[in-house]
């Protein structure tokens, strides 16, 4: 009977136990598994929900709190929920969504004439992306190199592209043909035919791959995917002339750069000449989707209807909110800021070089920064979201920060302490495994000279 009444008490206790550690065991989020078992794996994301943002702030769903300094990847300019941008959505969500773009709509031409303004071109074509945008001026700078003998259907012989080494310019099919990383195109080959590579800010491997079968040099007025690389100005001065004296086109890819992020309207604003056609997206509608291709009177004078098009591109919806990042951009006075909180972030950079060895360059343009350090990044951005700081991490070494064109003196200082402490953890890293890669290269030793 003892026995018996011993054995019920230890399953009683296994049972309790058991129970216990399912109390506290944290059940897993269905969102998460929903997105593990039916999304395409195109992405390597964290295992953390994020549910909405205010200001520069975005918030977790267990309500932990980052200060944002990647910007959706430099899309929320505004931060999130900014004010104006809710009322617009609001206003124009009630009235119309969408409305194909067989008919003209209230806030496509508006918004047309505030984008020739700001930029000093002529004429527009919304997109819904910055890849779609890409591939768009790609056509058109197809059409424009084929001369009257030429027939639809047959090679023209003006049909290359130069576009340039580490370069990016989006995921379609055109976009990733003038993209040199080869992590983005190899996979896809063959890619568009008639696209040749030229070292970065090198006038002569430029001058030396142009000639008249070449339609349009492509090029990031600053290479953001590749670690925040500005153009030089010999270079772009070369690329111009080369353009003009061989009929090509000049393409300014600004999805990351253009819109005030560099603290003008456009990066290649800095330079004296003009592209011939520029293209834009990213926060151009404050976190909707919409793209753009800006071009001249006289490249827009080959296009006629029926030549391009696009489904959700230029809705109303998007066009107006897009109408209304631009009014306040202006309002706000956002390119003084951009100019001021980029300072500072600079000054602070530097201050952190000085501590911290491991840190080998500060590329910066406004609000568009990359710090490239000599140990690979991707712990450090593992370590700022512990912390509450989002970045990212580009071409392994190189911390890319990307914040609202909204952020305050106070949230550069916020982000500079927060950044010491990732920085200094990624020292201590480095410490230890330097060490221990002493520790090992010297038993090696030891071992071979017993030998």
């Amino acid at each position: 009977m003892m026995r018996t009444s011993s054995k019920k008490h230890s399953a009683r206790a296994q049972s309790q136990k058991a129970k216990e550690h399912q109390a506290g065991t944290p059940k897993p989020d269905a969102r998460l598994l929903d997105a593990e078992k039916f999304l395409l794996p195109t992405y390597k994301r964290p295992a953390i929900v994020m549910s909405h943002g205010h200001g520069a702030y975005v918030y977790d769903s267990t309500g932990k709190k980052y200060l944002d300094f990647l910007g959706g990847i430099a899309v929320n300019a505004l931060g999130h929920a900014h004010p104006r941008i809710v009322k617009v959505i609001r206003r124009e969500a009630g009235r119309a969504i969408h409305l194909s773009n067989l008919y003209h709509n209230e806030f496509q031409g508006p918004l047309a004439r505030k984008l020739a303004e700001w930029s000093g071109l002529d004429r527009v074509f919304f997109t819904n992306s910055g890849t779609e945008a890409i591939d768009g001026a790609m056509k058109l700078a197809r059409l424009l190199g084929r001369t009257p003998d030429e027939p639809f259907g047959t090679a023209g012989k003006k049909h290359r592209f130069l576009a340039l080494e580490n370069s990016f310019h989006g995921r379609t099919f055109g976009a990733i043909s003038v993209t040199a990383t080869e992590k983005y195109r190899l996979p896809f080959a063959p890619v568009v035919p008639g696209v040749e590579f030229v070292r970065f800010n090198d006038v002569a491997d430029l001058e030396a791959k142009m000639d008249d079968t070449v339609c349009a040099i492509l090029l990031e007025t600053v290479q953001g995917e590749g670690g925040i690389y500005p153009i030089s100005e010999a270079f772009w001065n070369r690329a111009r002339a080369l353009t003009i004296q061989h009929g090509s086109l000049l393409i300014a890819d600004e999805i990351q750069c253009g819109l005030g992020r560099t603290g003008r309207n456009f990066a290649y604003q800095k330079f004296s000449s003009k592209p011939d056609i520029v293209l834009i997206a990213k926060p151009l509608a404050a976190g909707l989707p919409l793209g753009a291709i800006l071009t001249t009177e006289a490249v827009a004078s080959r296009v006629s209807p029926g030549m391009h098009g696009t489904t959700f591109g230029g809705g109303p919806l998007a066009c107006a909110v897009a109408l209304e990042f631009l009014k306040i951009v202006e309002d706000e006075k956002l390119l003084e800021n951009i100019r001021l909180r980029g300072a500072e972030l600079r000054e602070g950079l530097a201050k952190l070089a000085a501590k911290f060895e491991f840190i080998r360059e500060i590329r910066a343009e406004g609000l568009m920064i990359g710090v490239e350090l000599s140990v690979e990044g991707a712990p450090s951005v593992t370590e700022a979201m512990q912390r509450g700081l989002l970045i990212n991490c580009t071409h392994d070494f190189t911390l890319r920060f990307l914040p609202p064109f909204i952020i305050t003196r106070a949230q550069v200082g916020e982000f500079l302490k927060l950044l010491e402490l990732v920085l200094a953890n990624a020292s201590r890293q480095a410490t230890v495994t330097n060490a221990s890669t002493s520790v090992a290269s010297q038993g090696v030793a030891q071992a071979a000279a017993r030998g």
